[in-house]
């Protein structure tokens, strides 16, 4: 058996492996490389080791770190507050809120499934508050994470963007950041058209109030007797005499805790001009503002060490390290020349593309594109077809599906239904809705994507 082929065969392998049992991907992926650099190849430890990605194993250290400071120093409560005091009592745009604030956490370097694990609970609140559909308000979150998720210091962005890197395809990060943005909040929109946004237009937040004032008339007199006096007691310790030292005290608290996330926005900030408008690397700049601001507030910094996503970056350096022992073995030219050798390369895109949201909806999506970017690498050097289009399609087509209930993200909209939801008629509904995106979303981003670079 050829190298190349066997490789498949160990690929295959390893993705059954982490989807069947709960192994993580990038941990096989290192045995892999092991197993067919060192036994099948002859490489040895060192030419193996030559193939990790230190830079983007730093990256993605650095901005995980910078965001879990910014967690336990309440930036991001603080900024999702003050997201949803703009909504006012206007129902119908909460769940762009919660769209838009998804979207900005995972902008900024939060993991998708991070972002979604910390907005989810309070966007399914809001629904079951509000009356609006839980399947509409969990898409609209794990869609606002895909439409952050390729900036060009997120980890979806940094990913791509360093494995092209390494070749020789004229590539833009912009187009792959707007691609993704722009598709998601396509979606967005028919998704708020369709799951009763449009009857949201109406509600104010006032008629929900109201409603919960009847509904607490209703009360018998005994009852009621009994919430007055405990009214009174509440109302005599708000409003009786004040306590100068604990308003001080409190002032004191709020400001303690203030200055830490003024800076940590001010640092999220300076993290876009100086990475994307000097060049300087991502990795070094975030771990750099992380300590600035660990040293600023070193209470914040308690615990962010274990908050880094280390499943992840085994994920990825494993994934990326197998792929290099995958070209050494003339796997990546070996499948390439078979995807060329359809003499179809808009079939052939299209292939890639549901291959990808396929497997991505019951695994990792970043293992995806770390496994099949490099694969189409060669394909796509032919010319005959634009690189561009290509890798954004497929960039979107393997990201979209994880609303599915068997990714991290659509598990945790799942786990979080509002009170009063029915769980596995809600478990229906999104298993039903991400079967409409893996067969519809390949189409929609190589119709969007690929066909008009090839015409």
């Amino acid at each position: 058996m050829s190298a190349p082929v066997l490789s498949i065969i160990i690929l295959a392998a390893m993705f059954l492996l982490a989807t069947v049992l709960p192994l993580n991907m990038g941990a096989l992926a290192f045995v892999g490389a092991f197993l067919l650099g060192a036994l099948v190849l002859g490489m040895s430890t060192n030419e193996i080791l030559a193939n990790f990605p230190g830079g983007l194993f730093l990256t993605i250290v650095g901005v995980t770190y910078l965001f879990a400071i910014a967690q336990n120093n309440g930036t991001i409560d603080l900024l999702v507050r003050g997201a949803v005091r703009l909504v006012g009592s206007r129902v119908a745009l909460i769940p762009w809120v919660m769209f838009a604030i998804t979207a900005v956490i995972t902008a900024v370097g939060a993991l998708s499934p991070a972002a979604v694990a910390i907005i989810a609970p309070i966007a399914l609140s809001f629904a079951g508050k509000y009356k609006i559909s839980p399947l509409l308000m969990g898409m609209m979150v794990i869609h606002g994470a895909q439409a952050g998720g390729f900036s060009p210091i997120a980890v979806y962005g940094v990913t791509v963007n360093g494995i092209i890197a390494k070749t020789d395809l004229a590539f833009s990060p912009t187009a792959l950041f707007l691609s993704s943005l722009i598709f998601n909040i396509v979606i967005a929109v028919v998704l708020f058209a369709v799951l009763g946004g449009r009857a949201l237009l109406s509600s104010r937040v006032g008629h929900f109030v109201e409603q919960a004032a009847e509904a607490r008339m209703s009360v018998s007199v005994g009852a009621k007797a009994g919430t007055d006096v405990a009214f009174k007691g509440f109302g005599s310790g708000m409003y009786g005499p004040r306590d100068p030292a604990g308003d001080g005290v409190a002032a004191t608290r709020e400001r303690s805790q203030r200055i830490p996330q003024l800076v940590t926005i001010a640092g999220l900030v300076v993290l876009a001009v100086v990475a994307l408008g000097f060049k300087m690397d991502v990795g070094f700049v975030s771990i750099t503002i992380a300590i600035v601001l660990a040293l600023v507030s070193p209470a914040a910094q308690k615990g962010a060490i274990n908050k880094i996503s280390w499943s992840t970056v085994l994920l990825i350096c494993g994934m990326l390290t197998f792929v290099g022992v995958l070209e050494e073995a003339g796997t990546i030219e070996f499948v390439s020349n078979g995807v060329a050798g359809m003499g179809m390369p808009l079939v052939a895109a299209l292939l890639i593309c549901f291959i990808g949201a396929i497997v991505s909806a019951f695994a990792s999506s970043t293992a995806i594109l770390a496994a099949l970017i490099p694969l189409a690498v060669p394909f796509l050097s032919t010319g005959e077809i634009g690189a561009v289009g290509v890798i954004c399609a497929l960039a979107v087509a393997a990201t979209i599906v994880d609303v599915s209930p068997f990714s991290t993200n659509g598990a945790l909209v799942l786990a979080n239904a509002p009170e009063g939801v029915d769980k596995d008629k809600f478990y229906k509904q999104i298993l039903g809705y991400s079967g409409i995106v893996i067969a519809a979303g390949p189409v929609l981003a190589w119709l969007a994507l690929v066909v008009p670079g090839w015409l």
